[in-house]
């Protein structure tokens, strides 16, 4: 008999109880479909675009920030054109989403206003969802949110850098 065993068995360390490197890529590949999946059950569900939903979801941020949201900057914002914008405003607007009104400093210009109907809307939609997350969240010790903020910070930004390099070589 051989006094060398099989590393991968555990037999000669204690197995983790943490998980593995693949664990936690396969989990945020998991929690990345699952959001997926509810993007596409949010947007099914309010018969809306993608990005009608992010114009959307801005417009109701930037509102409760108190900050007026113009055509322009909604366009900045998701990196399309005015003309574009101007007919995803026209959609929200025909369907209840947003409204038009005077801008309150600068009487030239128009601003983009999500709908109490919207916002109603949306938080039936993910309030629920949200409440979980925030629940999770809050379970976790002021240690263990900055792994995990720390973790994700970095996470996007290896996949900020790679889009970067893909445009630097391109």
């Amino acid at each position: 008999m051989s006094s060398m065993h099989d590393a991968s068995s555990g037999y000669w360390y204690p197995d983790s109880d943490g998980a593995s490197t693949v664990d936690v890529l396969n989990l945020l590949r998991r929690y990345r479909n699952a959001e997926t999946a509810m993007r596409a059950r949010t947007r099914s569900s309010m018969r809306m675009n993608e990005t009608d939903l992010m114009a959307l979801r801005f417009l109701l941020r930037e509102q409760h920030a108190g900050r007026p949201v113009r055509p322009a900057d909604l366009a900045n914002y998701l990196h399309i054109s005015r003309a574009s914008v101007t007919a995803l405003v026209d959609r929200l607007v025909r369907d209840d989403h947003a409204t038009r009104v005077p801008h309150p400093t600068d009487r030239r210009t128009l601003i983009i206003v999500p709908t109490s109907h919207s916002d109603e809307e949306v938080r039936a939609t993910l309030g629920p969802m949200h409440q979980r997350m925030l629940r999770l969240v809050d379970g976790l010790t002021e240690a263990e949110r900055a792994v995990v903020a720390r973790f994700l910070a970095g996470m996007a930004a290896a996949v900020e850098e790679a889009a970067d390099d893909q445009k630097a070589s391109a």
